[in-house]
């Protein structure tokens, strides 16, 4: 489902994703307030939202669309330097977010990606936007998320997710097969309660496993 308030943006992102075989666009909205009408009718597996939008922001509309069980993965789109709600976006929910600028390959790889949760889009600039905002933000004395209950390996696992690594990566610097290392990451997403990566990377940087600019 596509969500700009733009309707030249929709019709660009739509002709581009009617090419591929395995993608449908199966609804637009121009606010975030016409996507959580129009999500139950079209249940998108993924959503494309931008963030600043008339009558409800992007922000508000992911918390929305991912707050039940089985909620879309959503894609946030962004000017990086000029939106700086991009953080919260990933706070609300969201699994990851593409420039507005995407080539069309890039964005096509990027759904993709997002659907399956297998890895954070961009992790090296979603670490310079994390740091930038957590680096401003006061840190809290109580933590939501119990990072005590992983065992040792686990939470070196989460470390090196925090830090943008692929399983691959991964599985390469704790000499271990990729197997292993997809079995390490979902006993940590399922002892945190976390729905994917992009969550992992923030509650590495919020329970200071990683730490901004280290």
């Amino acid at each position: 489902m596509l969500v700009d308030d733009q309707e030249l943006v929709r019709t660009g992102f739509r002709l581009i994703l009617q090419s591929e075989a395995d993608l449908s666009v199966v609804g637009e909205a121009a606010n975030g307030r016409q996507a959580i009408e129009l999500a139950p009718s079209v249940r998108p597996d993924v959503v494309l939202m931008d963030v600043r939008m008339p009558v409800m922001d992007g922000i508000a509309a992911t918390a929305a669309l991912t707050a039940g069980p089985g909620g879309p993965r959503v894609l946030v789109l962004t000017t990086f330097d000029l939106d700086e709600y991009v953080y919260d976006a990933l706070a609300a929910g969201a699994s990851g977010f593409m420039l507005k600028d995407v080539k069309a390959d890039h964005l096509v790889d990027a759904i993709r990606t997002v659907h399956t949760g297998d890895a954070l889009l961009a992790p090296s600039v979603t670490r310079r936007l994390i740091c930038r905002f957590l680096a401003s933000r006061p840190r809290g004395d109580d933590q939501s998320v119990d990072v005590d209950i992983l065992t040792e390996r686990e939470r070196e696992v989460l470390v090196l997710v925090g830090r943008g690594l692929s399983n691959t990566e991964i599985a390469t610097a704790l000499v271990v097969s990729a197997a292993t290392v997809k079995t390490h990451v979902g006993h940590v997403f399922a002892k945190l309660g976390l729905r994917d990566r992009a969550q992992a990377v923030m509650v590495a940087y919020e329970t200071g496993l990683v730490r901004p600019g280290g």
